[in-house]
């Protein structure tokens, strides 16, 4: 299993453990996400989530050997049970970053109420340069975190951001020494354990009521306008041009 769940002092933490090939994200290691989320909330002894990344990196996001081609707008599908699972949990939710965070791996991070990054980490979404759109409220929720123009950057043109830039524009919580990130979420779940979580859970949902609907619609929309590209034109070469180490050529393949 490339995802391990574990309990430590009330946290559940989910690993996502796949190093070989950069922790990147397939359909059974969404559906085990999926299934560790919802553990994690029916479960009152556990106070807090957390979600690390083993080795030095978080996530490479999705593996775009099974990416092409399969319609992403399935509520079932693991990916989207995964995601709007993360988004409606009652609980504090942890993340704890080393290396890279790609696609999906900042889009979650979204979802977060702490998110550490280690000094050396990067933060990335190129949707845009796969022939595809953000994902899971992310075209809402970066904006409205960064601002405008600065979401123009990430978003469209998929520049990379580096940890202490994504503290100084709102994206984390602290950047920490390299190999720290863990160490310090731990601490801070402690922290939250010590706490009543009937507090935390109706904190948690009133900082978030003014939005959820709309980061409930905007999901469904960017899910719709998701699956409708994959399979394109556009995509096919980002792919094909990715798996030949070549610059894509997009002339002639607009959707």
């Amino acid at each position: 299993m490339s995802i391990t769940y574990r309990v430590e002092s009330g946290c559940a933490e989910l690993v996502i453990s796949r190093p070989e090939r950069r922790n990147a994200l397939n359909r059974e290691m969404y559906a085990a996400l999926a299934a560790g989320v919802q553990a994690a909330r029916e479960d009152d002894a556990i106070h807090a989530l957390l979600i690390t990344g083993e080795g030095r990196q978080f996530t490479a996001g999705n593996d775009l050997a099974e990416f092409v081609g399969v319609p992403s707008t399935d509520p079932d599908r693991p990916v989207v049970r995964f995601m709007r699972a993360l988004a409606e949990f009652d609980k504090p939710v942890l993340a704890a970053v080393e290396g890279h965070a790609v696609g999906i791996g900042t889009t979650l991070l979204l979802h977060c109420d702490f998110v550490y990054l280690a000094e050396s980490a990067r933060l990335s979404m190129p949707f845009v340069a796969l022939g595809l759109v953000p994902e899971f409220a992310a075209s809402f929720l970066v904006p409205g975190r960064v601002g405008h123009l600065r979401a123009a950057e990430l978003l469209m043109l998929a520049e990379p951001l580096a940890a202490p830039r994504a503290l100084e524009w709102g994206l984390a919580t602290a950047v920490v020494p390299p190999g720290q990130a863990l160490a310090v979420a731990r601490a801070t779940a402690a922290r939250l354990g010590a706490l009543p979580l009937g507090g935390l859970r109706e904190t948690k949902r009133l900082m978030k009521q003014a939005q959820a609907s709309t980061v409930d619609a905007v999901m469904q929309a960017e899910l719709e306008v998701f699956g409708a590209r994959l399979g394109g034109p556009e995509v096919r070469e980002a792919v094909a041009a990715f798996r030949e180490k070549r610059a894509p050529n997009f002339r002639g393949k607009t959707d």
